[in-house]
């Protein structure tokens, strides 16, 4: 049986996430972005209310909600503002690998202090000459003794000024390619590590993006997550957990770019009427809000999968590149539906028309999501042809 109800306690959190957007980030959105500020006592508020790491499973002192219930909420809180969504959210990218890999000691090291008190992580793999060619990251982790010294440079990462800890991504074997890297846990305090300056981005201005560089850094065995050569698939297990919520924001954000529309287009007049009243308008707003139902559906299959202890890789990344597409092009068409006004910095749409581009780009771009679907498509096909025979 097929049920697209949502449970009582669903609801409940959903609408939690629709009052917090409503009352803390709407209001102060335009402020974030204008400056770049980033929003720590919004998060905090978000703590305080279990609006953040509600995934941390609850023996380490989290709510333990399952991916399905995180998109309700990131969906929520994107569509008030993706920037500061993205703040809250980056450290569910940092605690992915760790509740996929890490041992007991490991997750109440690391995850348990992040339901004590607002604390932020950021997930390091992106490098100068690696981003989505992950094999080509050039940060070495050389084993010496009890310890792994760190040497390379991060950049793009979320949350890196802000973090108390990195996941972070590199070779201890060169020679073995993808299984020659290893995941690590590195605290920010350690001596070798330096935080660059604040990006200064199109879009998601609220959201603290720096580059690290790790000199010498010695790290622990004990931080090593998973075993050597581990690292890359603990590094793309993660994204199974995290990519529905960055597609949910996305429709978050679509979501709202629509109901901006629908009301302008209600509210405009041109030739004697309300612009809603011409079909090139109506119909427009039509295929844009057809295309947000398609995409929260998508993003909805692929967690109720994971939810269930089924894999969801080809489905989360369907449900990125589709959400990501679909938000880009519904903020466009928001900005169209206003005219002149769209463009202008007074109006709504054109910062949602910024935030939405990098839902293309970060968690994997729109081309690397085709390409995860285009190779199960060659598996699934394989498959077919090792039952029936090849035509």
């Amino acid at each position: 049986m097929v049920d697209f109800a949502l449970n009582d306690d669903q609801r409940q959190i959903q609408q939690m996430a629709r009052d917090f957007a409503i009352r803390e980030i709407i209001p102060k959105a335009a402020y974030h972005d204008e400056t770049g500020e980033f929003p720590k006592e919004i998060c905090r508020k978000a703590f305080e209310l279990g609006l953040m790491n509600a995934h941390i499973p609850e023996q380490y002192g989290g709510t333990g909600l399952g991916v399905f219930d995180s998109c309700l909420i990131a969906e929520e809180i994107a569509s008030g503002c993706t920037g500061i969504g993205t703040a809250m959210e980056a450290n569910n990218l940092a605690e992915a690998p760790v509740i996929v890999a890490g041992s007991d000691e490991q997750k109440k090291k690391f995850l348990t202090p992040m339901t004590e008190e607002l604390i932020f992580a950021a997930y390091c793999v992106t490098e100068p000459a690696a981003g989505s060619d992950v094999a080509g990251i050039k940060t070495r982790a050389t084993r010496i003794g009890d310890e792994f010294v760190l040497n390379g440079q991060k950049i793009w990462i979320t949350n890196a000024g802000v973090a108390s800890w990195y996941y972070v991504l590199a070779y201890t074997d060169p020679d073995k390619a993808h299984n020659g890297m290893s995941a690590f846990l590195v605290p920010r305090d350690l001596p070798g590590i330096t935080v660059g300056k604040k990006e200064q981005n199109m879009g998601q201005r609220a959201s603290d993006t720096r580059a690290i560089s790790f000199e010498d850094v010695k790290i622990p065995k004990e931080n090593l997550l998973g075993k050597e050569g581990q690292g890359f698939k603990i590094s793309m297990a993660a994204f199974d957990h995290t990519r529905p919520l960055v597609a949910s924001a996305a429709v978050g954000l679509a979501r709202a770019a629509l109901e901006h529309a629908v009301r302008y287009a209600h509210e405009r007049t041109a030739f004697g009427k309300q612009i809603f009243d011409f079909q090139a308008v109506s119909f427009m707003l039509a295929d844009m809000a057809q295309l947000v139902d398609a995409a929260r559906l998508l993003c909805w299959r692929s967690a109720w999968l994971i939810d269930k202890g089924e894999r969801n890789t080809r489905e989360a990344a369907m449900a990125k590149v589709f959400s990501a597409d679909m938000a880009m092009k519904v903020a466009i068409d928001a900005v169209q539906t206003f005219g002149g006004y769209g463009y202008s910095r007074e109006y709504p749409v054109e910062k949602l028309m910024r935030d939405a581009k990098i839902f293309q780009i970060y968690e994997g771009t729109s081309q690397i999501q085709r390409v995860i679907i285009a190779r199960h498509l060659h598996a699934e096909a394989e498959k077919l042809m090792t039952h029936v025979g090849a035509p």
